[in-house]
């Protein structure tokens, strides 16, 4: 077999199809966020606006954040220098994860190197550990949460997205006595649905299922503490295991799970992705939980990210830009063509200094290809009426024939 040969032919057919990725080398500037600085493909400097980030709250450009990650470094130096078991769990370790648990409203919590670790860590350990346990799992769960429940030989049921009599239809063809358990989201982010958690939780209480929940687009915005859409919805001791990101609203980075001390510790025995890797470095947490604490006890960073959202829809209404409506932060304009949605976001960029990702296949589904936006809080009105007009121009303009035939090549993902 020409091994070379088979595998350029797959990334041909992914380039002809418009779904191959490129990245942006982006010279972030903590200073002057969301601006970001990069050079073309003739070396020639650019400044852009970023409208992809997830650092939602700016919580990465944080002065407190910031500097309890430099103080901690120099006194602890750059790594952890081991697993968990083996010098890896440190003072600011065993802190963060008291700081999660409390904020889950949890007895306890555990640290991984992403959520994406942790979802499939935690679901294959639960999968291969509970005899006969049988997965129900949303059709819209991220890659993780896919991958973490084909990791393990289960029965598995897929319910229609966010339909809980489509789900309870499932629940009642597996016999009562049999273990079971609920997989969803809280925020749905290729699309912006929130999940209806008080009625799945109910449902699992009515079957005797356990249930667990991805709050990685909620937690830090929602609720009165930020601890996400179950503290919004006080649902918090209504499920089972929440997972979380420290990489999002928190601006950090890293992954964990918050449940009962018995569910905890089994993961912590058992899960071999949580053993058998290098936990974060110590700096890395202490600023975590400093910016955790940072979003606790600032409400008003959380309401003025949400009247950013309120303005950048406002203005996208004005201009007659269509975007999915949605009771989340997620704003999606539907584009449905791979190829025109890498063509309009390299015209963003090149002639408008406006970053934005293209959404395509497998990220979601062929024919559902899209441009996300994200606000973050320190996006100002100037940046929100600019996005708005190029939007408008691109979308709406007579001179669409310009960037129909920009080249596909070379910007970002």
């Amino acid at each position: 077999m020409d091994y070379q040969s088979f595998l350029n032919q797959r990334l041909q057919e992914l380039k002809n199809g418009g779904a191959y990725r490129y990245f942006l080398e982006v010279n972030k500037s903590a200073q002057h966020f969301p601006n970001f600085y990069y050079d073309d493909e003739k070396g020639q400097p650019h400044s852009a606006v970023n409208w992809c980030s997830n650092d939602y709250l700016s919580m990465s450009t944080n002065e407190e954040v910031i500097s309890k990650l430099g103080f901690v470094t120099h006194r602890s130096g750059t790594g952890s220098g081991g697993t968990r078991n083996i010098s890896g769990t440190t003072n600011h370790h065993k802190e963060l994860e008291r700081t999660l648990a409390a904020w889950h409203k949890k007895e306890a919590a555990l640290l991984f190197n992403g959520a994406y670790q942790a979802n499939v860590t935690t679901l294959q350990t639960l999968g291969k550990n509970i005899p006969g346990l049988v997965f129900f799992s949303d059709e819209r769960n991220h890659a993780s949460i896919i991958e973490g429940i084909r990791g393990c030989k289960n029965e598995k049921k897929i319910f229609r997205h966010n339909d809980v009599e489509h789900l309870e239809e499932l629940l009642q063809t597996i016999p009562a006595d049999k273990p079971k358990l609920i997989v969803f989201e809280s925020v749905y982010s290729m699309n912006g649905t929130i999940s209806p958690v008080k009625a799945i939780a109910d449902l699992a209480k009515k079957y005797g299922a356990l249930t667990y929940i991805d709050e990685v687009h909620g937690v830090g915005l929602y609720g009165e503490s930020g601890a996400g859409i179950l503290e919004q919805e006080d649902q918090q001791n209504s499920i089972d295991i929440v997972n979380g990101t420290l990489s999002k609203a928190v601006g950090v980075f890293g992954g964990y799970i918050a449940a009962s001390a018995t569910i905890i510790d089994f993961i912590r025995s058992f899960g071999s992705g949580f053993i058998f890797t290098t936990s974060l470095p110590p700096a890395i947490c202490a600023a975590a939980n400093k910016s955790i604490q940072f979003i606790q006890q600032n409400h008003q960073l959380r309401k003025h990210f949400f009247e950013n959202l309120k303005q950048l829809r406002a203005a996208f209404s004005n201009n007659e830009i269509e975007f999915k409506q949605n009771n989340s932060h997620i704003t999606i304009i539907p584009i449905e063509d791979a190829t025109k949605c890498r063509q309009i976001a390299n015209h963003l960029l090149e002639k408008h200094g406006v970053y934005l990702q293209p959404i395509n296949y497998p990220t979601v589904p062929v024919g559902e290809e899209c441009l996300r936006i994200i606000v973050t809080a320190r996006h100002l009105p100037k940046h929100i009426n600019h996005l708005a007009y190029s939007l408008k121009k691109i979308l709406h303009g007579d001179n669409q024939t310009d960037w129909q035939e920009f080249p596909a090549v070379a910007v970002a993902d």
